[in-house]
């Protein structure tokens, strides 16, 4: 029989990794298929971010990219094994699993999946040169950066999400612009009267963004009235994205539960999936906080519980 590994991690950012250093001085030797094109790159979304000043442990703040070379290094150190490849297909219905990458197969006895949630994007024709140079799809990652400060902001949404990341806008911008296809958010009414009671908030209707201005950095928004077809620049330093993120599970469906909108169900108080042995951690289940710091805290309380019940597994 092949060699069967104690423990796989599928993903690579702040849950995969604490999961893999919790793992590694339990002496689980953990495997992990570090990813490589889905949820945009190994170590997750935060090598797409610049400036993180919300992780504790960095007062002066950390570039996204070496925090993530930080927690790698962690994980080397405690043992973990990673490959830089992407899971192509998965068997959670016997034991032990079978996990497979388009190079190589790996039984496992238990699982972590942290394979996280891609912001949901545009594609507008700047985007991808000003992604992270005053774009952003997380205001309360972002907002609070000095480049944002007193100066107009535009949050693209009309969703709660939406409502709330505006509305944490106007603590640090001038005046933030919400800008909304329809002439009606979606938001729930308490949400909408948030958005209503807030003199800092300006909501344009009816419209979308075509294009982000700028040469470095943002300096404004080219927005679109959809009824109209009226075009008009917006002076803004800073464009948020708050229209919604899509869970990195397909490769899971008809394996695991997922919830209607894809992200895996766990079972309340615990980091357990569907299937006993497989647990799930970070962002591709939690799509209320979505945050480094959650992710990490997650990923150590899998790791914890996928300790625990291998143990249980010898000691049946």
């Amino acid at each position: 029989m092949a060699d069967v590994k104690d423990l796989v991690i599928i993903g690579s950012g702040p849950a995969g990794h604490t999961a893999a250093i919790y793992a590694g001085r339990a002496n689980l030797k953990p495997f992990m298929f570090e990813g490589y094109v889905v949820g945009g790159s190994a170590g997750g979304q935060l090598t797409t971010t610049t400036d993180v000043e919300n992780y504790p442990g960095f007062p002066e703040g950390i570039q996204g990219p070496e925090l993530m070379q930080l927690f790698r290094k962690q994980a080397e150190r405690f043992g973990t094994e990673m490959v830089g490849e992407d899971v192509a297909e998965v068997d959670f219905s016997k034991r032990p699993f079978t996990i497979k990458s388009d190079q190589r197969e790996v039984q496992t006895k238990a699982v972590i999946i942290a394979t996280g949630a891609t912001a949901r994007r545009m594609g507008v024709p700047n985007e991808e040169k000003m992604w992270n140079n005053g774009m952003s799809a997380c205001a309360v990652c972002d907002g609070a950066l000095p480049f944002f400060r007193n100066q107009p902001l535009l949050v693209v949404g009309g969703g709660d999400t939406a409502v709330e990341e505006a509305d944490y806008l106007t603590k640090f911008g001038s005046v933030v612009y919400l800008v909304h296809r329809r002439d009606e958010l979606r938001a729930s009414k308490i949400m909408q009267k948030r958005a209503f009671d807030n003199a800092k908030m300006e909501i344009i209707w009816d419209a979308v963004l075509e294009d982000a201005i700028g040469e470095d950095f943002v300096t404004g928004a080219r927005v679109k009235n959809v009824k109209s077809g009226e075009v008009k620049d917006i002076p803004v330093a800073g464009i948020f994205y708050a229209i919604g993120h899509t869970p990195n599970t397909k490769v899971f469906e008809g394996q695991l539960d997922l919830d209607e909108t894809g992200y895996i169900k766990v079972k309340a108080g615990t980091q357990e999936s569907s299937v006993e042995g497989v647990f799930a951690a970070g962002d591709v289940h939690d799509h209320k906080y979505r945050q480094a710091i959650t992710a990490a805290g997650s990923g150590c309380a899998a790791a914890l519980e996928a300790e625990r019940w291998l143990a249980e597994q010898v000691n049946a």
